[in-house]
């Protein structure tokens, strides 16, 4: 990994989109945003996708942003739709733009900014870069409680087994991709509106044979809110895996 960070270019990758879809996300919007613009990575667009979140998100980023160097731009949604369509809306906006990558990302601060880079950098070897809690070196907060690590597991393992799926991290939503890349995808085939998006598109780059490449990754708790995980939005991502694998074998 380390020789990968060696005499790399990182401007060949910019301008950058980030996606980050969110939903009553305001008291962890402030950090983001800083975070993410001590990257100090030029060209680099900021796109929240809100679902008009009650506690103003999407106002919030739009005064914070006028703070930083990064751009912050919101894509205000009349209601909460789910977050493979948040994704799917972010994902088209960004592709109707001159960017050379596009990032999705969670905006609970789970997904540690500071990846972003080597992320990056590993878009010069592979077409896909994958943020992996599951493979070696990767690791979820030792401050999670049982159910959590628990639904995490049993979520990843089942629809790995089911997909097919190569990947360590099957559920991961931290990705890089190149923008020919992402162009590529047909959305269209995606049904899952909870977090079964994810392993939607990780199946779909498997079978298009993209070259990904997982990132180990260290996942932190989110630092304010509550997760959305459920047993039912598992369910509904292992049902609609198996739908997709019919019509996408």
């Amino acid at each position: 990994m380390d020789s990968l960070e060696t005499d790399i270019d990182l401007s060949r990758h910019t301008p950058v989109c980030i996606v980050i879809p969110t939903y009553n996300e305001a008291d962890n919007i402030p950090q983001l945003v800083s975070r993410i613009d001590s990257l100090g990575i030029s060209d680099l667009v900021l796109l929240l996708v809100d679902d008009n979140s009650p506690d103003g998100t999407a106002d919030l980023a739009d005064l914070i942003g006028k703070d930083f160097e990064v751009s912050v731009k919101v894509l205000r949604r009349s209601a909460k739709a789910g977050l493979g369509t948040a994704y799917i809306e972010g994902f088209h906006w960004a592709l109707d733009r001159d960017f050379n990558a596009i990032i999705q990302m969670d905006a609970d601060l789970s997904h540690p900014p500071e990846y972003i880079t080597k992320m990056l950098k590993l878009l010069d070897v592979c077409q896909v870069v994958v943020a992996s809690r599951y493979m070696n070196s990767g690791s979820v907060d030792k401050n999670w409680n049982w159910t959590r690590k628990l639904l995490s597991r049993v979520g990843n393992y089942g629809v790995r087994k089911i997909a097919g799926l190569k990947l360590s991290d099957a559920t991961s939503g931290f990705k890089a991709y190149r923008k020919s890349t992402l162009a590529l995808i047909d959305f269209e085939l995606t049904k899952c509106k909870g977090f079964g998006f994810q392993c939607e598109i990780a199946y779909m780059c498997q079978v298009m044979g993209f070259k990904i490449f997982e990132l180990p990754i260290v996942f932190p708790h989110r630092q304010f809110g509550s997760s959305k995980m459920s047993l039912g939005i598992i369910a509904e991502a292992i049902v609609k895996i198996i739908r997709i694998r019919v019509k996408f074998p």
